[in-house]
């Protein structure tokens, strides 16, 4: 089944951004290419029952199983080693990715606590945008009540948008709510 958020992408928000970025080829238009989760786990990522409760939260937050991310050298300040487990990380493409877009904007974000908007200031020199949620819990796949630590999650929405207006315009059609600072 298509997805309810890539058939508005595809018959309206095209269109719409056609007229407001001037482009004359619906396949110049930005879109997003990929989504990333990611937990980075810190001190839990040596105890294994830690690790395997985050890895099953990100599972039902994101509806596929996440990959558990390794250092990549020893930092003796940092107290890690290399090899050892750093967090865990998930990649949504296609029709997990609309979905995913479609549960964020609409339930979680509006459940985190004194919500102000998202920062536009998050768009990279990649014309990529990445935000935190400082409580995984604001999704409703969580289980409250057996949440053991409330956990950060990072957010990194990858478009192959050629500036960051583009970007920023592709968002606000998604219902992103952005709050933008002159």
């Amino acid at each position: 089944m298509i997805p309810r958020l890539k058939t508005i992408y595809e018959k309206d928000i095209i269109n719409k951004l056609m007229n407001k970025l001037e482009v004359k080829n619906r396949h110049e238009v930005p879109r997003i290419e990929k989504i990333i989760l990611n937990m980075g786990l810190g001190e839990d990522a040596s105890d294994s029952k830690k690790m395997k409760a985050c890895v099953d939260d990100l599972a039902l937050i994101s509806g596929q199983k996440p990959v558990i991310t390794k250092f990549k050298k020893s930092i003796s300040n940092f107290k890690t080693r290399k090899g050892a487990n750093a967090g865990i990380k998930v990649t949504l493409r296609s029709a997990k990715m609309y979905e995913f877009i479609d549960r964020l904007v609409n339930i979680a974000l509006p459940r985190i606590k004194d919500f102000r908007g998202l920062s536009s200031k998050g768009i990279d020199t990649s014309n990529n945008y990445s935000f935190g949620i400082k409580e995984h819990i604001v999704f409703p796949e969580v289980n409250f009540d057996k949440v053991d630590k409330i956990r950060g999650l990072d957010i990194t929405i990858v478009t192959n948008s050629k500036n960051k207006k583009g970007t920023t315009e592709l968002l606000k059609e998604f219902n992103f709510p952005l709050t933008i600072k002159k």
